[in-house]
């Protein structure tokens, strides 16, 4: 077994244009003060990272890492979530999506949609360059708006939306390959890949590629009503990254899963800081040991009532307390007995 690598912080949330958020090195000292050991750093941010450089040039590459290691930490991950998520867009979200592209590929989905594989084709040369495994990220999705079936899909809708998303993402899971890096897919809604179920459909489409992987985030399921313990034992194998973000579903005669169109605070199901919601992190991190995961535990902060200051110094101390020290020994080892052939046969009755 491996003792879970953390804690990690996601720096997506924190990053702004005040100080110490500003800059990679700022934020890592902040990160660092607070008790993480690593940080996931958001590539579409340029006061984290220049990606491309990143992919282009191993000397960069040493640079960003040598920044981040002297401030006391490692680099978890590197994050392609926003890119990933323009893979595959359906035209009903293209105004909306458009930010997560430089302005020059807006109103232009083609070339927005090849910026994007191209920026996942630089996330897998840059996690090599940083010595990375595995990189998480959006699968996108071209059938969301039809996720409740009313009006009655056409027949084989679905089955041609998860060829076609397979065929986008297949060259750039060879690529991930050839780079020796996991695609650490978030199971998120609005993405198509937003259960247990869809994901196995995907990965039926890029047969079973090795390199498609999972990003393990509870938060999603609790609000989705899935069993996030279980989901632990059917795909063990596929997770290669883990978000630690807490959530709550509180449904009322008035609303449930789908959340009435209201804002986050008023939701049935919401996002919550480390601890302040209903999500079982003592069995999860059980769990994940027990399979042998051997990656990064991260904390994600998405909270719609405390102050993300407070949620990432709690977050610290919440993830360094569920991480489980492996045992080198059997707790029963006093009472053990050396191996011996005659005695085992003896025992069994066969001399």
């Amino acid at each position: 077994m491996n003792t879970i690598k953390g804690p990690g912080i996601f720096l997506t949330q924190f990053l702004s244009d005040t100080s110490p958020f500003n800059n990679l090195k700022s934020i890592c000292t902040w990160a660092k003060s607070l008790g993480f050991t690593a940080v996931q750093i958001p590539t579409w941010d340029s006061r984290c990272i220049d990606l491309q450089k990143a992919a282009e040039s191993k000397t960069y590459a040493d640079e960003i890492q040598g920044l981040v290691q002297e401030c006391g930490l490692e680099i978890s991950e590197l994050s392609t979530h926003l890119q990933g998520q323009l893979i595959a867009v359906h035209p009903t979200y293209d105004i909306l999506f458009d930010g997560f592209a430089p302005e020059k590929f807006r109103n232009n989905p083609k070339a927005r949609t090849e910026w994007a594989i191209q920026q996942l084709k630089y996330g897998a040369k840059a996690s090599q360059n940083f010595g990375l495994t595995a990189h998480p990220t959006f699968s996108g999705s071209l059938l969301w708006h039809t996720f409740h079936p009313w009006p009655q899909r056409p027949e084989g809708l679905v089955e041609d939306g998860f060829k076609e998303l397979a065929k986008r993402w297949l060259p750039i899971l060879n690529y991930f390959d050839e780079c020796g890096v996991d695609v650490c897919y978030e199971i998120h809604p609005g993405e198509d890949l937003f259960d247990g179920i869809t994901f196995e459909m995907f990965l039926e489409k890029v047969n079973n590629h090795p390199r498609a992987c999972l990003l393990y985030d509870p938060s999603h399921f609790v609000l989705q009503q899935l069993n996030y313990l279980e989901y632990i034992d059917f795909y063990h194998e596929r997770i290669k990254a883990f978000h630690v973000k807490d959530a709550e579903f509180n449904s009322t005669g008035k609303q449930g899963t789908f959340g009435g169109y209201q804002n986050w605070i008023n939701r049935a199901g919401r996002y919550r800081s480390p601890g302040d919601g209903q999500i079982d992190f003592k069995s999860i991190f059980s769990k994940l040991t027990q399979y042998n995961y051997s990656g990064w535990a991260v904390m994600e902060w998405e909270c719609c009532l405390k102050h993300p200051e407070d949620g990432a110094k709690e977050g610290a101390e919440f993830i360094k307390k569920h991480i489980i020290r492996v045992t080198d020994r059997a707790f029963d080892d006093f009472a053990g007995t050396p191996k011996n052939e005659k005695l085992n046969r003896s025992i069994l009755g066969l001399d």
